[in-house]
């Protein structure tokens, strides 16, 4: 994906669903969601294992799966930002489809061809092994 249509894809995003959030302060998927958070995004917190506890972020609570977290809180996800291994990928893609996710971006480091060949022929905006923090804080802070 080209810089304007990353910058675009931001732009018109207000909901972001982190999936394999961890609520340890240190770990990327919580300090990328923190800084998601500051600034401006709407960040729902999704692991199963952190159900019902508070997150770490204001006001936020985690949700087992993609599903229960539109559910409970009647949002639209316009991104699903994925801290899961390559092997975990077609799931919360099939999750992120089955809910309407308007885009899904593969954190740095993970990758899955298959993946982002089934987004692509689904019309579904995808990204691939980028950081969005650092992605955003490029296109938009410098």
């Amino acid at each position: 994906m080209e810089d304007a249509e990353l910058k675009q894809l931001l732009e018109n995003t207000k909901t972001i669903a982190v999936v394999g959030f961890s609520s340890q302060a240190h770990k990327p998927s919580f300090f990328v969601a923190k800084y998601l958070q500051t600034q401006g995004y709407r960040i729902l917190p999704i692991n199963p294992a952190l159900q019902g506890r508070p997150s770490g972020l204001m006001g936020e609570a985690c949700y087992p799966d993609l599903k229960t977290a539109i559910e409970e809180t009647g949002l639209k996800i316009d991104l699903v930002d994925v801290f899961r291994r390559a092997e975990h990928t077609p799931e919360v893609l099939a999750q992120a489809m089955n809910v309407g996710a308007g885009a899904v971006w593969l954190q740095q480091g993970i990758r899955n061809v298959l993946v982002e060949a089934k987004a692509k022929a689904a019309g579904l905006p995808f990204v691939m092994d980028r950081c969005l923090k650092t992605e955003h804080q490029r296109l938009f802070l410098n």
